[in-house]
């Protein structure tokens, strides 16, 4: 396989994974209010926890998808997180102060937090991306560097114009526009959270 087919092939799978909406979707939508960059705040959050899974994969520690109790604490973790995001969003669209509220935790921190505590990201990475990275190596150390930042740059992009779009649409339509995605987002975590518990549970 040529290396540039590799790379296009990387991007393809990752932008198919990184339009799927989920927590960190959820989360980039309802920080918005704050600015249009918060997007790519988060994206650097979300890849100080990614790139050492990465590198961990890239080492071989693809057993501890095995470690059940390990699976199963991360799934309470963020279920919990996840849940109490859900809350903050939730009293946030009652309140006449959405924004402010939106402000209040650190976009770089909470992008960090909740991908380190969502089980099914590190599902994905001992599986589909375990595969990827398989194919990177073969390249060598240029071929993960380049799969790397190719995929981190996927959700940067995204999560970027995700945000700058749902800012300018906030500032166009006001503060209805801000609390209608706050509930939104907000109920949409409720349910990916309890998902996070019950799937958890499960594994007991």
């Amino acid at each position: 396989m040529a290396f540039w087919t590799f790379l296009l092939g990387v991007v393809a799978i990752s932008m198919s994974g990184v339009l799927a909406p989920g927590p960190i979707t959820a989360l980039t939508l309802g920080k918005a209010a704050r600015s249009p960059h918060v997007g790519g705040v988060i994206a650097l959050g979300h890849g100080v926890v990614e790139l050492p899974l990465m590198v961990a994969v890239w080492l071989g520690v693809s057993s501890l998808q095995e470690n059940v109790w390990l699976r199963a604490g991360i799934g309470l973790l963020g279920g919990a997180l996840l849940l109490v995001m859900a809350v903050g969003m939730l009293r946030s669209a009652t309140s006449a102060k959405a924004e402010a509220t939106a402000a209040a935790t650190s976009a770089f921190a909470a992008g960090a937090l909740l991908t380190a505590a969502n089980p099914y990201f590190l599902l994905w990475w001992m599986t589909v991306g375990a595969q990827l990275i398989l194919r990177a190596v073969g390249f060598g150390l240029l071929g993960f560097t380049a799969f790397a930042v190719a995929h981190w740059l996927c959700d940067l992009a995204w999560l970027w114009l995700l945000s700058a779009a749902a800012y300018k649409g906030g500032q166009f339509f006001g503060g209805r526009f801000q609390k209608a995605t706050f509930i939104i987002c907000g109920v949409f975590l409720v349910l990916v959270g309890g998902k996070f518990v019950v799937d958890a549970v499960r594994l007991f």
